[in-house]
């Protein structure tokens, strides 16, 4: 035997040891109290949510300071839900996209067409399906606000991990097939950790940017349908209508709170985590921090309650669904069965559902419309689109530098994360009042100067994304043009703007396709009784959802989306597949 009688001793101290670690300390008490806090409040916001509709008309909205934090606690839970909603579609349709051949030709163009659609274009269908499934409770609104708040944040998080998987770099997809990995195994350990810096700070972009339509999402009025849910969107709603600068005051206030806080409590953790999948072969100079982030990793406690969590997941990694062998032999034996008949048939099917879909919209349009409805719809269609383009043009040259000098140094990045997503989160409505103002006393052209409004919520994509590139340019290749001396323009031609172009590429195809929805806010505001309209494709949509005129509305939809879809095909996606054959870091 090892130990003797007279080791008793020895084995208490071992004992008292190993009972110490498993004991909670500080942060173990700090770490449960924030668990518990925010488990508190969920349960409590969700009772919220299923309480009675009718509650919603014998209380109505109050600019009383003190139903803030009720009201930013609502909100924040419903883009908290409109997030989780936008990973499970993002990891499930991006990577159907990017595996397969056949998928992607309809994802793709679906992708474009749906985030073109704006907001109001998925309440004027959604509200009675989601009232109707909930009949008596305010829990159908609710899914209305979250669905109007997870079309405003999945496309641009879909983009980007499609992106992402596309662009693996080839070396380490031959060195996971020299192992064996099966394409679940490759997925989770190559794959999901490459997209993961990406898809970090396009989440935190989305979050953000759910921000921009909490108005409409909250404020819901189609037809004759009002709803008011209490959040900070339908607060800042009653404060436009009423005139009272100290109420949006307070609500910009409690949005700065709000995004300081998940900023901390959420966002600076997973990307202090995050940072550890970077792609290099040296050793980072700099790396993010995050209090909650060291706070997590000194507890005991806690460790231990998610080790059988981590047991799990290790054992789910080493699961092999397809073994490699199996997998290249049917993937051969299929490429030596399909033919191209099945091919054309494929595209074929493809394109008879479209030719369908078109010709049904065309009928019903007919029914109530005429030619003149179609031309004003399209010229207000080119006229918006004059306005993105050089929005786009001009927030590309202005944040694309500003981007790369932020992702280079992760301290400045640190500290103007927070300050980004609040600019980011910061609804266009809050400044109609100010752009209302001016635009009357100096009697300038509402055509122009309501148009910056557009690009507000959606130059950040831009940004976002060059920040995520260039964070995750790899620290060799950045001493590598140190070496070569390499300075100026040459620099930014040869290094960093390959380096990040699959970035920008998928920033200005989301901010794109946002500016189109920003136009339904941008192109008719409003400031109390005193509204401005600029002619475009999104005041034509914003008057017609407010009149419920569905007519009207599916041909501005219609038309809108056919534009996208042109400029996207003829512009964005060439690029992609230009920045995915030639700026991949191989």
């Amino acid at each position: 035997m090892v130990f003797l009688a007279n080791d008793r001793r020895e084995r208490s101290a071992v004992a008292a040891l190993a009972g110490a670690r498993i004991l909670p300390n500080g942060y173990d008490l700090a770490a449960f109290a924030f668990i518990a806090a925010i488990a508190y409040l969920t349960l409590h916001g969700i009772a919220e949510m299923r309480a009675p509709l009718a509650g919603l008309s014998t209380t109505p909205l109050s600019l009383d300071p003190a139903y803030l934090p009720e009201y930013a606690l609502r909100t924040t839970l419903r883009m908290m839900a409109a997030i989780v909603a936008s990973l499970i579609f993002t990891f499930v349709v991006a990577t159907l996209a990017a595996k397969s051949r056949r998928a992607e030709k309809i994802i793709i163009p679906a992708l474009d067409i749906l985030q073109s659609v704006p907001v109001l274009g998925f309440l004027t269908f959604t509200v009675t399906f989601f009232m109707g499934l909930f009949p008596g409770s305010q829990l159908g609104a609710e899914c209305a606000s979250i669905f109007a708040i997870f079309t405003s944040q999945a496309w641009n998080m879909a983009f980007s991990f499609y992106q992402s998987l596309r662009t693996v770099p080839r070396d380490l997809d031959e060195v996971s097939r020299g192992f064996r990995l099966s394409s679940w195994q490759r997925f989770w350990r190559l794959e999901a950790p490459f997209a993961a810096p990406g898809l970090v700070w396009n989440t935190m972009m989305s979050m953000s940017g759910g921000w921009f339509f909490v108005v409409a999402s909250e404020a819901i009025t189609v037809g004759d349908t009002t709803v008011q849910l209490p959040g900070l969107g339908s607060w800042l709603a009653v404060a436009i209508d009423k005139q009272d600068f100290a109420a949006v005051s307070w609500a910009v206030l409690a949005m700065a709170v709000v995004i300081l806080l998940y900023d901390q409590l959420l966002f600076r953790p997973i990307v202090a985590w995050a940072d550890k999948f970077r792609f290099e072969q040296t050793a980072g100079q700099q790396k993010p921090r995050s209090w909650v982030y060291s706070l997590i990793r000194r507890t005991r406690l806690l460790k231990h309650v998610t080790t059988p969590l981590a047991a799990v997941w290790g054992r789910l990694m080493l699961v092999r669904l397809l073994p490699v062998s199996r997998a290249v032999a049917r993937e051969r034996d299929g490429q030596r069965a399909v033919s191209w008949a099945i091919d054309i048939a494929w595209y074929a099917v493809i394109a008879v559902i479209g030719a369908w879909s078109v010709w049904d919209a065309v009928s019903y349009l007919s029914q109530t419309l005429s030619w003149g409805d179609v031309w004003i719809a399209f010229a207000g269609g080119f006229v918006t689109l004059i306005r993105v383009v050089v929005l786009i043009a001009v927030a590309s040259v202005i944040w694309v530098p500003v981007g790369v000098w932020i992702g280079l140094r992760p301290a400045v990045a640190e500290r103007v994360q927070p300050l980004a997503q609040f600019l980011a989160a910061f609804p266009a409505n809050v400044l109609f009042p100010v752009a209302v103002v001016a635009i009357v006393a100096t009697g300038v052209s509402p055509n122009i100067w309501l148009s910056p409004l557009m690009v507000l919520g959606t130059q950040w994509y831009i940004l976002f994304n060059v920040i995520a590139g260039a964070s995750a340019f790899p620290t060799d290749l950045r001493e590598a043009s140190s070496v070569y001396r390499l300075r100026s323009w040459t620099w930014w031609r040869r290094v960093m703007l390959p380096g990040i172009f699959p970035y920008y590429i998928t920033g200005a195809l989301t901010a794109s396709g946002g500016s189109w929805n920003a136009s339904i806010v941008a192109e008719l505001a409003s400031w109390g009784n005193t509204k401005l309209e600029a002619f475009g494709l999104g005041s034509y949509i914003a008057k017609a959802t407010e009149a419920g005129d569905f007519p009207r509305v599916i041909l501005g939809i219609v038309v809108m989306s056919i534009f996208v879809t042109l400029f996207n095909r003829t512009l964005w996606r060439p690029l992609y597949v230009f920045a995915e054959r030639r700026m991949r870091l191989d």
